[in-house]
């Protein structure tokens, strides 16, 4: 009895669970890979989740108090997903946090380039920086990337567009991109 007074309540885990559900589904549709030029790899699926998550972490940074908890717990999952995700791949639990402080790097840069661009309603200059952190060792062109920064300029006003209370209760969607007719 005495030590459940210890024990952390989360009031918002099923409203979490949902959310962060919802997101990882729009980041895995298989058109992100097959038409808008996002690589099937480890790293491809990081960028294109993380994409979604700054999507997601955008809208919720207006959002009433509540709507701010949630999403803070939303990205505190996807952190957990992977650290677990690199545990699964077999880096031992030394690299683990050396792996996961770059992550967060990776992550909070490409926040800070995409709302730039996104602020600016910059397609180009979203798809240069899409470009640079999807393909660093390619040549990729901002021209590969102009039609996932298409889609992201498009699902930031719909994610705008949604409601304090789809926010509070876990219910905010990604629009779903019409693959074939995207640049």
């Amino acid at each position: 009895m005495v030590f459940g007074l210890f024990k952390k309540k989360n009031n918002n885990r099923v409203i979490v669970d949902r959310q962060y559900a919802a997101l990882t589904t729009a980041a895995r549709q298989p058109g992100f890979y097959l038409y808008l030029n996002v690589p099937d790899t480890v790293m491809g699926r990081f960028e294109l989740l993380a994409i979604v998550m700054i999507l997601y972490f955008r809208r919720t940074k207006s959002s009433q108090t509540s709507g701010q908890e949630i999403a803070q717990e939303i990205i505190d999952a996807f952190f957990q997903d992977l650290d677990h995700s690199m545990r699964e791949l077999g880096i031992g639990d030394q690299g683990v946090p050396k792996r996961m402080k770059k992550f967060a790097g990776m992550f909070y840069g490409r926040l800070e380039s995409y709302a730039a661009a996104l602020d600016g309603d910059d397609v180009d200059a979203l798809a240069a920086a899409l470009a640079r952190n999807i393909y660093p060792q390619s040549e990729a062109t901002p021209a590969d990337m102009r039609g996932l920064a298409t889609w992201m300029m498009a699902a930031s006003d719909a994610l705008t567009a949604q409601s304090e209370d789809l926010i509070a209760t876990g219910q905010v969607t990604l629009p779903t991109p019409d693959f074939k007719r995207l640049p």
